[in-house]
């Protein structure tokens, strides 16, 4: 099914009008540098297409001729382009014997493709190369800065490169078809009987042992059987082959928006046909400053978020496909596959913003925190490196089905809460934190069918234990700092978590902490009634809270902060 649906997406793109995926036999690759030459195969003058970026000059991308398999130690030349060392016979190695060879054997499979062919750039190419000379390509006034990089071919009185020619490009196709094949077989992935591949193309951007990895490989005997090697284990068709492996490689491209990458974990999407969501995915899962208009993108969360569906949204039949991968050796391991709808993932993204709907702390804090936001939370230095091993793709993956998002999520972020400190040196429950708290805990709660719910804001109304408990600490936080301005540890330094973990142990100690501390504040009686009240639902301090109850007083804890804030913010606003 995976295969299936990234060979049929290549379908889709290449059918576009201007597709950004190669043809058969084509793939993207850096070029530097063309070969111009006459009719006749001499060289008229090199051109430099390398370009500048971010104060770097970097090669140009175009689409060649390649057989896409990993580029092994030995000599393996390509149609019409390649390194200087196989086109120009010459480079920076220091093995000149390999060099010679190299050149030798491009030479050898021009000629072996392009003799009889009517083409004129052909013709020019097999020219240049039978009576060329490698020590001239020293002479050369670039070649410094030429020499090992990739070079192509063009005729002086055309604008187009020799391999871009029709005829050039279908004698490539043809012999891509023809070349590494065994017996002819059903393919998995088109049901009909053809060539089978031997080799898959590589898989770039994953981050592999090897610079390209393998969605789909075998080479271990006990993965073999009924004599079969290799890929004819899992027989597809050499069309096939290239159609998924390049579709995967294009989303995998860093620059595009249908690619989420945290940590080690890749997730890619793509709908069956063209829908405006398929855009919005990667910027509201990794907003990013550079992302340019995001209005349509706020506009889309806002309603999804209220429960409604965008009318700009399309076809919500749609089929929307997700695949997570991460690395694993030279393989790639699928981390998760969904197939859904434009609609039902809308719906899913939603519910995501609204599980995470808590009050904001600061104006500034993200309305939409994208994953990344989330993940550090739960990362040591708030650092992306340090978020822990297989935690994205599960969060990602309980994100895009609306399943309950792990366990591992509510200790991590319990967890920093004790350990890290703000710039203050205080306890930090941030915004993102509380946010992943109440999302945790609202989700577990509505799947399972218990009949709680966290609400976005302070719930003077709430009888659960735990929640009363970090509405109490954070009160009694309050009688200490209007005491004591200014005091360089609180008792949330000192006691948060122990309070939240056995509050048995801890409260009674922090009431008659607190008896002292309302004696010297100003407003020692208003805050005396705010205990009274808080009090009231909570008969016995129990011995024991387990994580869902700890996730409970941390949110009743930032409820009550933040009311005292906006309490305190509009008083300021009234005088």
């Amino acid at each position: 099914m995976i295969l299936q649906a990234l060979n049929a997406y290549y379908e889709r793109l290449k059918s576009d009008d201007d597709p950004v995926v190669p043809p058969l036999g084509f793939t993207w690759r850096p070029i530097s540098f063309v070969v111009v030459i006459d009719r006749n195969g001499s060289l008229i003058q090199v051109q430099d297409l390398r370009e500048e970026s971010n104060r770097k000059v970097i090669a140009k991308q175009m689409i060649v001729p390649s057989l896409g398999r990993k580029k092994s130690s030995g000599v393996d030349p390509d149609f019409l382009w390649g390194p200087t060392g196989y086109v120009l016979g010459a480079d920076n190695s220091d093995r000149p014997e390999r060099t010679a060879d190299k050149f030798k054997q491009l030479k050898e499979l021009q000629h072996q493709l392009g003799n009889g062919l009517v083409d004129e750039g052909m013709a020019a190419v097999l020219s240049f190369l039978d009576h060329w000379n490698p020590a001239e390509a020293l002479k050369l006034p670039a070649w410094k800065e030429m020499a090992g990089t990739n070079v192509v071919f063009r005729l002086d009185t055309k604008l187009e490169y020799v391999h871009e020619a029709s005829l050039i490009q279908d004698v490539w196709s043809n012999y891509y078809l023809e070349d590494d094949v065994g017996n002819t077989g059903m393919c998995l992935v088109s049901g009909e009987k053809v060539n089978i591949s031997r080799l898959h193309p590589g898989i770039k951007g994953v981050g592999t042992a090897t610079a390209e990895g393998a969605l789909v490989s075998f080479n271990d005997d006990s993965s073999c059987s009924y004599g079969k090697e290799q890929n004819f284990n899992a027989p597809v068709g050499k069309t096939a082959a290239f159609g998924y492996t390049t579709a995967l490689n294009h989303l995998l491209r860093k620059d595009n928006r249908q690619r989420v990458k945290i940590g080690d974990a890749i997730t890619v999407f793509w709908t069956a046909r063209e829908s405006p969501i398929e855009g919005f995915m990667g910027m509201i899962l990794d907003p990013r400053e550079d992302a340019g208009d995001l209005q349509p993108v706020r506009l889309f969360l806002e309603a999804v978020r209220n429960g409604k569906m965008p009318q700009d949204v399309g076809d919500p039949e749609v089929p929307f496909f997700i695949l997570g991968l991460s690395p694993n050796a030279a393989r790639i391991s699928v981390r998760f596959w969904h197939v859904s709808t434009v609609g039902d993932m809308a719906e899913k993204i939603g519910q995501h913003f609204r599980d995470l709907d808590i009050v904001r702390r600061y104006e500034n804090d993200p309305e939409f925190p994208g994953i990344w936001h989330l993940l550090r939370q739960t990362a040591v230095q708030s650092k992306t490196e340090n978020i822990p091993p297989m935690l994205a793709g599960v969060v990602m993956r309980s994100i895009l089905t609306g399943a309950c998002y792990p366990q591992h999520l509510l200790s991590a972020v319990i967890g920093r809460i004790r350990a890290d400190h703000n710039t203050k040196g205080e306890i930090d429950i941030n915004y993102l934190r509380a946010a992943i708290i109440k999302a945790c805990l609202n989700r577990k709660f509505r799947l399972t069918r218990i009949n709680k719910e966290v609400t976005m804001s302070l719930d003077k109304e709430s009888t659960n234990i735990a929640y009363r408990l970090g509405r109490l600490f954070a009160v009694l936080e309050k009688a200490q700092k209007d005491a004591i301005p200014g005091a360089n540890t609180t008792i949330k330094d000192r006691f948060y978590g122990a309070a939240s973990a056995t509050p048995s142990v801890v409260f009674p100690q922090l009431l008659r902490l607190a008896q002292h501390h309302l004696q010297k504040a100003e407003y020692g009686g208003w805050t005396d009634k705010m205990i009274e009240e808080v009090m009231r639902g909570i008969e016995k301090f129990p011995a024991h809270l387990s994580l869902d109850d700890q996730g409970m007083f941390a949110i009743g804890y930032y409820h009550q902060r933040q009311a005292f804030y906006t309490k305190s913010e509009n008083k300021k606003e009234g005088e």
